[in-house]
Parts: C-alpha cells; sequence; structure tokens
C-alpha cells in the first residue's frame, strides 16, 4: 500500500465541497469588483525564481532539470508568474489591471501547522495604479470575502503598515545613514514576534543600527496604535517619512469609504519580510489571538514589473492562503459543514429505468446547482435508501412499478420520515422545489 508524500494533502468529498464554498466566497468578492480570472502554469524556468531571489531560493523549490535539459520549477508563489505576463502583454492590456487565481503551488520547507508543501492560494491583484484607492480596494475585496464567510470585526484584523515609513525611519535615526541596510532592518521587525528581545536588536544591529538607536526607533514604531500616533513618527523621520505616512493616512481614508476601515488597524510592527514589497504592506491576524500566526498578507510592489523587463508600473495585491483562513473559519466556528448534501434521490424499483431517468432529468432542469441522485449499481430498495441516507439526501422518489400503475411517485422527507404520493402528471411542481410537503 502507498502512502501519501508529507506535506501533500487528499481532500475526500466532504471536505473538498466545504474547501470549494470557501473559495467560491473568495472569488465571488474579487469578481464584484470586478476583478478576472486568470489561468497560469505549475512549472516555470528556475531561473525566474533565482533571478528575483537569488541561488539560495532553490533549496525551497521542487526544482529539476526536465527532458530537454531546461531547468524548471514547481511554482512556489504567484507574483513572478503574473509579472511575467504582464510583461508579456503589458501595452495590450487595459489598465488597470485587475487580476483573480486560485490555484496550488509548491515549496520544500518544514511542514507545520497551516503550512504544507502543496499549498492553495488565491491571488488578487491589480497592476497599473499606484493611487491609494487601489490599495483600498484590495483590503475591501479581503474584508469582504471573509465577512462573506460569516467572520466579523470581532474575529480578524489587518495589521497596516508602510515599508518606506520604517525604511525612512530608519535611517533617519543613524548617525550615518549610507551604512544602513534599510531591507535587512525591515526584515527583523518582519522576524520580532517571532524571536527574543536580545535577537531582534541582533539584526537591527546587523541592519547597521547600533543598540541605542535601534531600541528607539522600536520604541517609536511599537508606539504607533492609532492613525494620529503617526505624528511622532513624521516629525522623527523627515521628509521621505512624511511623504509615507501620508500615503498610508490616504489609503486608510481611503479603505474608510470603501467599507474595510473597521477592520484596519495602523502597525508599524508588520513589515512583510519579502524584499519585493515598497510600500503599504498588510497582514491579517484572528483578533483573538488562538490563531497565532498571520492568516494571509499582501502590500504593494511597485518594482517588480520592471525587474522583470517591464515598464515601471505600480501593483498591489494580496493572497489569502486557504490553509490558515480555515484555521481561522474554524477558530470562529463558521467553517462550512464537511458533509454530503443531496436535493434528491430518485429511487428505482423493479423495471422502471427509464422513468425514473425521466424523473430525474426533470429535478436537474429546475437549476439553481440543483443535486440529483439516482442508482447506478442495480441495488435492492433497502440498499437504495441506506445510500440516499449516507448521502444526506433530502427527498427520496421512489419510482416503482407499482406507483406507476397507479399513475404516481412516492415522496419521501428523509429527515422526518414522512411520505406521500403524487400524480405523475404534476411532478415536479411548477412552483420550485418540490417535497412532500408540497403534495399534503
Amino acid at each position: 500500500m502507498y502512502e501519501g508524500l508529507k506535506g501533500f494533502r487528499d481532500f475526500y468529498p466532504g471536505e473538498q465541497s466545504a474547501r470549494r464554498e470557501v473559495t467560491d466566497a473568495i472569488e465571488d468578492a474579487a469578481s464584484r469588483y470586478g476583478f478576472r480570472e486568470i489561468a497560469t502554469p505549475a512549472l516555470e524556468r528556475t531561473e525566474m525564481y533565482v533571478d528575483k531571489s537569488g541561488e539560495e531560493i532553490v533549496e525551497e523549490l521542487y526544482a529539476f532539470d526536465d527532458k530537454g535539459g531546461r531547468g524548471v520549477s514547481m511554482t512556489p508563489e504567484l507574483t513572478p508568474t503574473v509579472a511575467r505576463m504582464v510583461v508579456a502583454k503589458g501595452q495590450e492590456l487595459s489598465k488597470p489591471i485587475k487580476w483573480v487565481s486560485t490555484r496550488p503551488f509548491w515549496r520544500y520547507e518544514q511542514v507545520q501547522q497551516g503550512r504544507f508543501r502543496e499549498f492553495y492560494q488565491t491571488n488578487i491583484d491589480v497592476f497599473g495604479s499606484s493611487a491609494p484607492e487601489a490599495d483600498a480596494e484590495v483590503l475591501a475585496v479581503a474584508a469582504d470575502a471573509l465577512t462573506d464567510l460569516g467572520l466579523t470585526g470581532d474575529d480578524f484584523e489587518f495589521r497596516v503598515s508602510h515599508r518606506d515609513i520604517l525604511g525612512g525611519l530608519v535611517r533617519a535615526l543613524s548617525d550615518d545613514p549610507g551604512a544602513i541596510d534599510a531591507k535587512a532592518a525591515i526584515r527583523a521587525v518582519d522576524k520580532r514576534a517571532k524571536v527574543d528581545d536580545g535577537e531582534y536588536l541582533g539584526l537591527l544591529s546587523d541592519a547597521g543600527l547600533d543598540r541605542a538607536t535601534a531600541r528607539e526607533f522600536d520604541d517609536l514604531i511599537a508606539g504607533v496604535e492609532t492613525v494620529d500616533d503617526l505624528d511622532a513618527v513624521a516629525e522623527a523621520g523627515g521628509e521621505d517619512v512624511e511623504a509615507a505616512v501620508e500615503n498610508l493616512r490616504s489609503v486608510l481614508a481611503a479603505a474608510d469609504d470603501f467599507g474595510a476601515g473597521e477592520f484596519c488597524d495602523v502597525s508599524l510592527t508588520t513589515a512583510r519580510g519579502l524584499d519585493y514589497y515598497t510600500g503599504v504592506v498588510f497582514e491579517c491576524f484572528d483578533s483573538t489571538g488562538e490563531v497565532s500566526r498571520s492568516v494571509f498578507g499582501g502590500g504593494r510592489y511597485d518594482d517588480l514589473i520592471e525587474s522583470f523587463g517591464g515598464q515601471p508600473t505600480p501593483a498591489v495585491g494580496v493572497a489569502p492562503g486557504h490553509a490558515t483562513l480555515k484555521l481561522l473559519c474554524q477558530r470562529a466556528g463558521v467553517w462550512p459543514d464537511e458533509e454530503l448534501t443531496t436535493d434528491y434521490y430518485v429511487l428505482s424499483v423493479g423495471d422502471t429505468r427509464t422513468e425514473a431517468a425521466d424523473v430525474a432529468r426533470d429535478l436537474r432542469a429546475l437549476g439553481d446547482g440543483v443535486v440529483v441522485e439516482s442508482d447506478v449499481s442495480d441495488r435492492s430498495f433497502g440498499a437504495q435508501l441506506g445510500y440516499a441516507d449516507s448521502i444526506n439526501a433530502e427527498t427520496v422518489v421512489v419510482v416503482g412499478e407499482r406507483d406507476l400503475e397507479n399513475g404516481e411517485y412516492t415522496v419521501k422527507d428523509m429527515a422526518s420520515g414522512d411520505e406521500t404520493t403524487v400524480p405523475v402528471d404534476e411532478f415536479p411542481s411548477e412552483s420550485g422545489r418540490p417535497t412532500d410537503e408540497d403534495y399534503e
């Protein structure tokens, strides 16, 4: 007997139906804002990731040479792929470009709660707009998706920050700004909650800050809890930081107008560790803290398209990860039931296959996602009824030889056990999905 690979999961029908419901909620929210679905390949050239992140990234990839000798990798994220796509047809695409995609990705990393080697994300991106409204719209889509799933402001929060504030502030506080590695300092902030205080200050020291300045920097960013608290940061950081603070304020104001402001908290200790982020960044967290890690994140990456050979193109996006989102939904009690649902089971007794097939087709023609099953295994009455129960059939329609002789079907409500007969020419009713109550 073969075992599945570590970090790769099987999804049986019940769990998969719940996952599909969640995916649909996210994609439906994006589609209401005009995001258009794209599909992307599972393989890309390994050099695309090496050029972006360095040779060490190969250790985290499922990378190999294909039969043509090309170095390829299973895609670990979507952003480089969509950047390649925008560069390939940038002049033909109407701006802003608004794309959404749900698909699996692969990374060879340590398996832990909410983190797998094959994982699923929905990527929602805007290309071609540097306006604060684009950032706000991404926040609004994410908020709508979560509330559509039944989550509320008591369940989650968006911690919103700005990398240019962090980078500008760390340089402004230093006696030698040229010696500061701002990206390393931002990566240190990203690890702030994951390491002890000594290690965190050591990372800031490695970025070029002396111990006292590192502490001053941390005190400033940790002291920001409201928009008004940004005044002290702007004053300490100079013109560059003032401009970034104004941009952050504008994004938060637009988020208010778009209905997402109530879920947003200013948090300069949020940084997002990937170096391609350039401006506003945010992460979604469980408000109760029971899901201890970030549920998902996003932000602005204005330089990426140009780094792939395209024209300067501002961009912002978010990528809800489905594994961590499941943890949040389960904690809040809104994860969909992982069980099969069936509207009708058409039970055939005797030589009634033709008539039963007609009934099943008529029921499916009702539309609205009506799920109808019928016997395909030549089973007995009892076996069929047991199967109908196992798939949570709401209503069983019995098409039997004796019933047909009387010009009727038997309709059984599986929850109550009640059943009634209905004339063949009156079923299904034109009023909608028929149940036994329609014929009492």
